[in-house]
Parts: structure tokens; sequence; C-alpha cells
């Protein structure tokens, strides 16, 4: 993956209308989910963004065949799979891959895997996905840069108390508990969309389950599940990054292919802070197109608190975007971020631009707006922060220029040509 420079000149109104893709995170938890069952399954909307090429990669690697039907749906044959051959490269490049650890289980009694990566935003241990695993039975140990795994000969439905909102401890348990006998009761559950994807399309290869979007999920084990085909629902984090950037840049533009069931606080948070904004729903659009969202020129922004929380709380995804909206609010916010310690990165950036921000401790930052940005040279750290430093440069005085963009493709498909494709002056370079 080449690295990359993103070079912006600020100051330009966004206008025109951009396509949110598929959800990342939901893709992660589906392609995994496919493993599951000995027959084929077809993965539709899946986003073209490196972490999500490399999951299939890993999974082609592993013995999967893969066939691509249309440039963003994929067929995936797992009956061969082989957990030996896992990529340790690429196992190690995404948080994501620890997804893989549930549906192993399920196939296969005794495997190793490398240890997960992802953004570098704090501490993620996954002693809660270990703790649960450890109730159904599964000895692990933790060994030379391995996790050695092994299930008992029967497996049988626990409660599952988990220790936090983890969103991929509750998908691996949901995807163990599928191929589990009995009845497993998961609680303290994550609720989140990329959740309810993978228990819509669990229950569609022939899971039972009961719960779906709350935080006490109940699922019946299955002797085996079958193939299916489902689709991915569209890129929250994404819609809501879009939203910021015609926002900041006083421009206009309609956000098409929008579930905003699934921005709920997001939303309500953006018309606190004064965005013009307006929800229009589209019943007679695919699944993964339930609506749109049009932002209009805002007169002036409000100051806030945002509070990060889990679904449907304000999300820990959209916390570091907001921030730069915040920059240009007339007073003191306060930026409340209890998930993750290092996930203000970009505010180290931000205050190379010119912003007045104070970082309290590891969790909380106070914004001091209205100021005005400066182009600089800064680097995207991870996904996130580096989404938000592209959002800094669309409205900084002179050109800015962000280095190792690679980190925003991880998560974000073809940014710069999208905003591109709605005025802005965005270019890349390779040196």
């Amino acid at each position: 993956m080449v690295k990359g420079k993103l070079l912006i000149t600020g100051g330009i109104p966004l206008s025109g209308e951009v396509e949110i893709s598929g959800y990342k995170n939901a893709a992660g938890a589906c392609l995994a989910a496919v493993l599951l069952s000995e027959e084929s399954s077809i993965i539709d909307n899946l986003p073209l963004v490196s972490d999500v090429l490399d999951q299939i990669a890993i999974l082609k690697e592993m013995g999967a065949k893969i066939i691509w039907l249309e440039e963003r749906k994929i067929k995936i044959d797992p009956k061969n799979i082989n957990p030996e051959k896992i990529p340790v490269n690429l196992f190690e490049k995404m948080r994501v891959s620890v997804l893989l650890i549930g549906p192993l289980l399920a196939r296969f009694r005794k495997f190793k895997v490398p240890h997960p990566g992802g953004d570098k935003i704090g501490l993620r241990p996954i002693t809660t996905h270990l703790e649960a695993l450890k109730d159904f039975g599964v000895r692990f140990k933790n060994e030379s840069g391995f996790y050695f795994f092994e299930a008992p000969p029967e497996r049988e439905g626990k409660r599952i108390v988990l220790k936090e909102f983890s969103v991929t401890a509750t998908e691996n348990i949901m995807m163990l508990a599928s191929l589990s006998k009995g009845k497993t009761i998961i609680e303290i559950a994550a609720a989140e969309p990329q959740v309810q994807d993978l228990g819509k399309l669990l229950q569609k290869m022939g899971a039972e389950i009961k719960g779906i979007g709350t935080h006490t999920i109940e699922i019946i084990g299955k002797d085996k599940l079958n193939g299916a085909e489902f689709t991915i629902c569209p890129d929250l984090i994404e819609a809501g990054t879009f939203l910021i950037a015609f926002a900041l840049t006083g421009g206009e533009g309609r956000i098409k292919n929008v579930k905003p069931e699934h921005l709920t606080m997001f939303l309500e948070k953006m018309k606190d802070i004064g965005v013009n904004l307006e929800i229009k729903e589209n019943p007679e659009a695919k699944i993964y197109e339930a609506g749109e969202i049009l932002v209009r020129p805002s007169k002036e922004f409000n100051p806030t608190k945002i509070q990060v929380l889990p679904y449907p709380g304000f999300p820990t995804d959209l916390q570091p975007q907001v921030s730069v909206l915040l920059t240009q609010a007339d007073g003191k916010s306060l930026i409340h971020e209890p998930l993750y310690e290092n996930r203000f990165s970009h505010l180290h950036e931000l205050r190379k631009m010119g912003a007045d921000i104070e970082i309290t401790d590891p969790h909380r930052a106070l914004i001091f707006g209205k100021t005005t940005l400066l182009g600089n040279r800064i680097k995207a750290l991870d996904i996130r922060s580096g989404a938000t430093l592209i959002l800094a440069g669309l409205i900084a005085k002179g050109q800015t220029l962000i280095d190792d963009i690679s980190q925003v493709e991880r998560g974000y498909e073809k940014i710069d040509e999208k905003l591109k494709n709605l005025g802005a002056k965005i270019q890349r370079l390779t040196n």
C-alpha cells in the first residue's frame, strides 16, 4: 500500500451530491460470518477500501474461493478454508481480523492466530473476547505473538455477560453461539449497525436470533448454517464526515444512501451546533438506500459538549471530525472521549494549523473558537484522524499537505475523488 500524500487548497465551498459507500465495519463482520457455513454466500455493497480488500485476501489465502460478480459484489465459497494458512502480515494489519476467531472456533477446534492490528488509538486488548470465550469452555494462551485457541468437543449455549459494550466481542460470541448447542444469552451486548447487519446475515444463514439492535441478544444454536446473500448497510461514518464537510465549507449538498436512524444522536448534535440540515426518507429505495440528508449553508456554529457513548449514543468514530467543526463555533466546547485514551492525536495536528485547543486529560479536551486555521504539513495517524485533517484542510487558508494518506484509505473509499467531484481543490502526490 503506497503511503502517498494529499495537497489541499482550502476555502472552497463544496457543492453537489455524494453517494455513501457500504460500511467497512459491517463488511468486516459479514465477511467473517460466511466462514460459519460450508456453502457459498454472496455479499453486496462492499466498500472498496484497503481493510476490506485485505480481509478478502486473508480469506483467499486460507483457501476460500472468491468470485467478483460485480464491482462491489462477491461470491465466497469457504468450504475448504484452513486456519493454518492465515497470512500473518495481513492479519496483523487490521483490527477487524479479530472477528475470524469466532467462526474459526465454530469450524475448527484448535488453531492459532497472530495478534490483530488496527488504529493506534489506545489500549485495545481482546480481554473481553477471551473472558467470554472462556465461559464457552474455550482454552487459550498468548505466546510469541500468537493466540492459541482450543475449543471443547461439545459447546453448549451459555449466559454471557460482557465486561463492556464491545462491538467485536459481541460479534465473535454471536458467531460462535450460532453453531453451539442450546440457547446463548449475551448481556451488555453492543447494538451498533454493524452488529445489526451481522445478526441479519446470521438469520439469513439459518440462525435463530432475538434482540438484534438491543443490549440483550438471544441465540438458539444450530447444527449447521447455510449460505446466504446479503447487502451491507451504508457507512454512517462516511455520511457524517461528508455532512461536516458541507457544513464547514459553507457548501450545499445532498448525501445519498444514508440510514438516518444510525445517526440519531450525531444528527441531533449537528442541529444543536447550528448545522442547517434536512433528512429526507426514501421508502422506495434499495435496502441500503434508506434516505438522504440535505445540507445547506449555516448562519453560525454554536459551541457544545460532545459525550461519546456506545450506540445509539454519539459514535467515537465521528468524534475527531466534529472537533474541526467546533474550531469554527463561537465559544468553548468540551469533548469527552471515554473509550480510547489516544483518540486525540488529531488535536495536536490541528494545533499546528492554529486551532486553540486544551487537552485537559487523555479523555477530555476543550476547543475554543472561532479560530482561523492555516495550511500546514500534517500527518494522518489513523483512519478517522486522517479524515479530520482533510476536513481541516478544506477550510484552512493556503495549502495543507497531509502525509500517509493510506491510513484514511483503510476506511474511506476514494475520498479525494469524491471531494473533487464536490469542487474541492485536492491533489494526490506519490512522493
